[in-house]
């Protein structure tokens, strides 16, 4: 398995903007499609300079809130080429692709090519998709919860065959593959750190098992990312993967970050979903776990580290530079 980062230490990312994101965007572009791709790479360029680790975007192709289908949301993967080309430093990764979308022997081309781009910046985070009127819309068949599991299995096995193997041949249920030649390939070997995630215990974390570096939980709360933790660590006891070590643990929180609790009321109320009341909608946000004062998300983010979680997507609500800022001074340089 691969490793491409210190995992030693605590790692900070965030879901950068891509025009819709559940309230991340100033209210006043929101319809604007060219300036939200400029908030975009003001946010990520800015990252790249402060003291985060990496930076993600999300796989899908139209929103999925009720009242926000018609509201614009920029595609993944060409979002992040494009990031990849004006940031130095930061790690490039996904939150996370949707297998269903893309053949995986297009995709371990496009992800080499992105990672040539980046000069080795790039990560791989794969779920087996759940969005199903998002395939409606877009044509795609949605099979069973373990048909998909199943061809995230598949789908995984080409895309390190393609990215090591001079040839990559794979015969399975889903997928097949001939002779499939991925050059260039990844500038990192043996390749890329390949991040799964999703909630699935029956199926899902025997993927994570078998293939992962590192296993991501969407707003997950401690509570629930103990109880996966404790049944992948069964599921590499009975497989072949003996060294639970070299699985990293990553969970995506919501965060809203400001200097006073009045500040962060402001905010809340600011984005608060229309279809929530707004205990519904601090249910939603993780109870809260990494919304507050910088005192208060830095306590939160300990119950995540006593149980072993290495790494920490932010999805920033009501996002903006100060926010960053702080979120770098008083949050990452303190731990």
């Amino acid at each position: 398995m691969a490793s491409n980062q210190n995992s030693n230490r605590l790692q900070f990312g965030l879901s950068i903007p891509q025009g819709w994101r559940g309230g991340d965007l100033p209210l006043e572009n929101e319809n604007d499609p060219v300036r939200q791709h400029e908030f975009s790479k003001t946010i990520a360029t800015l990252a790249d300079s402060l003291g985060f680790d990496s930076i993600y975007a999300y796989d899908h192709f139209i929103p999925h809130h009720g009242g926000d289908m018609d509201k614009n949301i920029l595609e993944c993967i060409t979002l992040l080429t494009a990031t990849a080309a004006i940031t130095k430093r930061i790690r490039i990764g996904q939150v996370v692709i949707c297998n269903s979308y893309r053949h995986p022997s297009l995709l371990a081309k496009m992800l080499s090519t992105l990672d040539i781009i980046s000069n080795g910046r790039m990560e791989l985070g794969m779920g087996a998709g759940w969005y199903e009127q998002e395939y409606t819309a877009y044509g795609y068949v949605f099979p069973s919860n373990a048909a998909r599991i199943k061809q995230l299995d598949e789908s995984l096995s080409i895309i390190k065959t393609m990215w090591t193997e001079p040839y990559a041949n794979f015969q399975g249920q889903h997928y097949t593959i001939k002779k499939a030649i991925c050059n260039p390939k990844p500038i990192q070997k043996p390749c890329p750190t390949i991040m799964v995630g999703g909630s699935g215990e029956k199926y899902l974390l025997k993927v994570v098992a078998k293939h992962a570096d590192r296993y991501n939980l969407f707003f997950g709360s401690p509570k629930e990312m103990k109880r996966k933790i404790s049944i992948l660590k069964d599921y590499c006891n009975s497989t072949d993967r003996k060294n639970q070590d070299d699985i990293q643990y990553s969970v995506v929180l919501p965060c809203i970050v400001r200097e006073t609790d009045e500040e962060v009321n402001q905010v809340l109320m600011q984005h608060k979903r229309k279809d929530k009341t707004m205990k519904q909608y601090k249910e939603y946000l993780v109870n809260g776990i990494a919304i507050g004062t910088p005192e208060r998300i830095l306590k939160g983010i300990n119950e995540y580290v006593e149980m072993g979680v290495t790494h920490f997507i932010l999805h920033f609500i009501g996002i903006d530079q100060g926010s960053l800022r702080i979120f770098d001074s008083k949050i990452i340089n303190q731990i």
